[in-house]
């Protein structure tokens, strides 16, 4: 069978990627590097101004402890304020500030007008500094960034730790170091004969498709789960030839368009995962206006160019779990080595579903909530049909154990899990593992402006399939920055997991006791 290579065009002028025939076929690194922002002048909290009185004594140099202030070589006076470094008030309340120390009182700090522009009540702007700041360091944010929840008012964000409320009687067991806590999760509970699939963090990338997002999105994402020994999934856009290296942390995607379904693409992967529906659009389809459809994409979907793309609801095959089986069946017999994961949405009887799909033959429940989707889900759609995950979480859990199935299937969730906090609550909820999306986008930059789907896609060359624009993402830094992201969400679960004594995150699965759900 031969195959097409269709990623996208790299622009002239751009720095080539490695073609991935050269690239090791070892596991890539999961090493913690610097993956400092692409742009010139990356967007802080605050900002620091520095008048005309300034005479360049650089004492505001000595004084920061944070690189704010810098005196470049061979220059007198001392350069731009690195303002995205700043912490902000804290540090002008300790009194020993750059502003007090000032002899001419040239410094000022205020809240930047940029930060007041960014975010949302779901994704404030705390919360997209806080993910930058991982995704460029490794590591938690410093602590004039809120980076455990958003400002919303509701689920994940009026839920807590019980260590975090005051007055809360303290856990049974003893704060365990964090070298002695668990992350790693087993997927195929089932004893069927079929390989286990162990990942070693409870996370895994969703389904982002290629025409959706660029070829070096994609790409960095899967090289991000290699490195992590976990997953990362086409979508329903087909299987990209330069995921070949990739292929045993790769999930590929059924979806009801069965765009670049192929025998040989499914006989690839260690997981093939069937999305009957989406959380932020359920009822709806996918859908893939035609101005992203490039050659390139339409050649891997098997489509015409400049078309828009939609796929039907649901799969007109299936009307019962006996259908429901014989996809399954179709895709066992395929791949007699891999797992099968059921992706659906969140609808008030969804834990009738959850059990038809176990007896169906799924190894993994794939919960999609609400929250979740990129800008081209339709706003009647997100905010009006599919019940929150945060609900559905327990009510699967709940009906799965009532059912005596509950420790033979593995139930993950998705839509609205921006933190390692969102992930370790939704599995105290019931669930044992969580898939995320829009938090990797927002680590390779995303602003969350929403012009995912319109014209040449996202302007930072994210979510993108414009050949000029796909050149802004250099795949090695993308990887480095999700590397980075994993690392800093895993010290944050350590560090969680130890405060509430447990060994592993296997423990906290439907541990709601361990939260606190705070008043109106």
């Amino acid at each position: 069978m031969t195959t097409t290579i269709v990623d996208a065009v790299i622009p002239r002028g751009s720095p080539l990627p490695e073609p991935p025939a050269r690239r090791p076929r070892g596991e890539p690194s999961r090493a913690v590097r610097p993956a400092p922002e692409r742009y010139r002048n990356p967007i802080g909290k605050y900002r620091v101004t520095r008048s005309a009185r300034c005479d360049g004594c650089g004492l505001c140099v000595e004084a920061c402890a944070y690189g704010v202030h810098l005196r470049p070589e061979a220059y007198a006076l001392v350069g731009r304020p690195e303002d995205h470094r700043c912490i902000g008030p804290s540090c002008v309340q300790g009194g020993d500030s750059c502003i007090d120390r000032c002899p001419q009182q040239a410094l000022s700090l205020r809240l930047n007008p940029n930060v007041e522009c960014l975010g949302d009540p779901r994704w404030t702007a705390d919360l997209i500094l806080s993910t930058w700041h991982q995704a460029a360091t490794g590591h938690r944010p410093p602590p004039h960034l809120e980076y455990r929840r958003g400002a919303s008012g509701g689920g994940f964000d009026r839920l807590r730790f019980r260590f975090e409320v005051p007055g809360t009687a303290p856990c049974r067991f003893p704060r365990l170091e964090g070298g002695a806590v668990d992350l790693g999760l087993d997927l195929n509970r089932r004893d069927d004969g079929r390989p286990q699939v162990h990942i070693d963090i409870p996370v895994y990338g969703g389904g982002m498709s290629f025409g959706s997002v660029s070829i070096h999105t994609i790409l960095a994402k899967a090289r991000a789960a290699a490195a992590w020994n976990s997953f990362s999934c086409t979508g329903e856009g087909g299987y990209p030839d330069r995921l070949r290296p990739y292929d045993d942390h790769m999930i590929t995607q059924v979806a009801t368009g069965l765009f670049g379904v192929r025998e040989e693409t499914i006989q690839r992967v260690r997981i093939v995962e069937f999305k009957y529906a989406q959380g932020a659009k359920p009822g709806l389809g996918g859908h893939l206006l035609g101005d992203k459809n490039t050659p390139a994409v339409a050649r891997m979907r098997g489509a015409v160019p400049g078309n828009s793309l939609f796929s039907p609801f649901p799969f007109h095959s299936v009307y019962s779990v006996e259908d429901h089986k014989k996809h399954l069946d179709w895709i066992k017999e395929v791949n007699p080595r891999c797992l099968v994961s059921v992706k659906v949405s969140t609808p008030t009887d969804v834990d009738m579903v959850a059990v038809g799909s176990w007896y169906a033959g799924a190894h993994i429940i794939h919960l999609d909530g609400g929250y979740g989707g990129t800008g081209a889900a339709p706003d009647i759609a997100k905010k009006n049909i599919a019940m929150p995950v945060e609900y559905a979480i327990p009510k699967v859990h709940k009906f799965l154990s009532a059912e005596g199935i509950r420790d033979r299937v593995t139930l993950v969730a998705s839509g609205g899990i921006r933190t390692a906090h969102d992930c370790l609550k939704a599995i105290a909820l019931g669930a044992d593992g969580v898939v995320i999306g829009t938090a990797e986008m927002v680590a390779l930059g995303c602003v969350r402006c929403a012009c995912c789907e319109s014209g040449r896609g996202c302007p930072r060359g994210i979510a993108t399939t414009d050949p000029e624009l796909v050149g802004l993402v250099d795949p090695d830094w993308a990887t480095q920055r999700l590397v980075n992201l994993h690392n800093a969400w895993r010290e944050e679960m350590v560090d969680v997991l130890g405060r509430l004594g447990l060994a592993s995150v296997r423990e906290l699965r439907g541990r709601s006791d361990l939260l606190r759900l705070l008043p109106d």
